[in-house]
């Protein structure tokens, strides 16, 4: 038995060796990503229900970093993750952008401990939970104040967009983790797009750990100002989305 879960620890921190270099990701940034590994099997109260080190390798740290794939993203030098529940995709983003500001907005108070606790045991110096509602954070410092906005299977395109909007400052993008494409949901997501300023830019399929199936990438550019009565108040979005 203890022969088993040493192969299995092995072969998990080999998956996260060749994530890294998939990347081309310096050594600190994979010893980052092993320790979050570590530190989510270790968690006493986690919001997720992947926590073995396989299931953490490709359901989260994978599926993350495949984010990576968008130039603007990589780039980024400020970034909120909008309801960053157990806090992917951003606590990998942090690991693989040691230089970049990672705010993970999440109103949970129990899931911004994790995230805190979490970042703390990978020495994420750039990332921090932020304890509010998109749109709250939107409304005040975080308003114009990133470089990109991410969600992973958070809310509708519609939704994601208004959250995003207000975030984003010029050029901006929004990098939104899907499903199955839904094409009347990205028709929806269009047409919100334009009342905000927002651009769709394209949809990327990716396959972040082998045999992956419907995963795609939406991105959202910000080539307008974000027009005046947005952010609405808190749940208008998901209430009453534009589209």
């Amino acid at each position: 038995m203890v022969r088993r879960l040493s192969r299995t620890l092995n072969a998990s921190r080999k998956a996260v060796e060749a994530l890294a270099a998939h990347h081309g990701l310096p050594r600190s940034s994979e010893q980052s990503l092993w320790a979050l590994v570590e530190a989510l099997e270790r968690e006493p109260d986690p919001p997720t229900a992947l926590r073995s080190a396989a299931e953490v390798v490709d359901g989260h740290l994978a599926d993350s970093l495949s984010g990576l794939e968008i130039p603007e993203l990589a780039r980024a030098g400020r970034v909120a993750d909008v309801g960053a529940g157990a806090g992917f995709p951003g606590l990998a983003l942090a690991a693989a952008l040691p230089e970049a500001r990672v705010d993970l907005i999440e109103s949970n108070m129990r899931k911004c401990a994790v995230i805190d606790r979490l970042a703390g045991a990978a020495r994420l110096q750039g990332a921090r939970s932020v304890p509010e509602r998109a749109e709250e954070w939107a409304a005040g410092e975080g308003a114009g104040a990133y470089d990109a906005v991410t969600a992973r299977a958070l809310a509708p395109l519609a939704v994601l967009a208004e959250y995003a909007a207000p975030l984003l400052g010029p050029g901006g993008v929004l990098v939104a983790w899907k499903g199955a494409r839904d094409p009347e949901e990205e028709a929806a997501g269009r047409r919100a797009a334009e009342r905000l300023g927002l651009h769709p830019e394209a949809v990327l399929r990716v396959e972040p750990f082998p045999h992956a199936r419907d995963r795609h990438l939406h991105v959202l550019s910000k080539v307008l100002p974000t027009p005046a009565g947005f952010p609405r108040r808190v749940g208008v979005a998901r209430k009453r989305p534009l589209a």
